[in-house]
């Protein structure tokens, strides 16, 4: 029980830094991977207490494997068209 309320502790501080550090896209992917690992840790923690079949744990650490890569093909899009992670100086359009 204390692993799942850590684990929604957790969720909760990532989504709300999440909404306030808006300024690089570097901080935004981190915050997404430590919500996507909370979820991961909640998940993990509901399967076991119910002894379910735990498949599903390959499935969503490939999806989350797969966000990564996605996430820093984008950021190594945007540092090479702009310069750097900072969305205040630079206009998504420019690209």
């Amino acid at each position: 029980m204390y692993i799942f309320v850590g684990c929604l502790f957790m969720f909760y501080v990532s989504v709300s830094s999440f909404f306030y550090k808006k300024s690089h896209l570097l901080i935004m992917l981190m915050l997404l991977e430590f919500m996507s690992v909370s979820v991961l840790l909640m998940l993990l923690n509901y399967l076991c207490g119910f002894n379910c079949d735990f498949s599903i744990l390959i499935y969503f650490i490939i999806i989350l494997v797969c966000e990564a890569v996605m996430g820093l093909v984008l950021l190594t899009l945007f540092v090479r068209c702009h310069g750097s992670d900072y969305f205040q100086t630079s206009s998504i359009f420019l690209c």
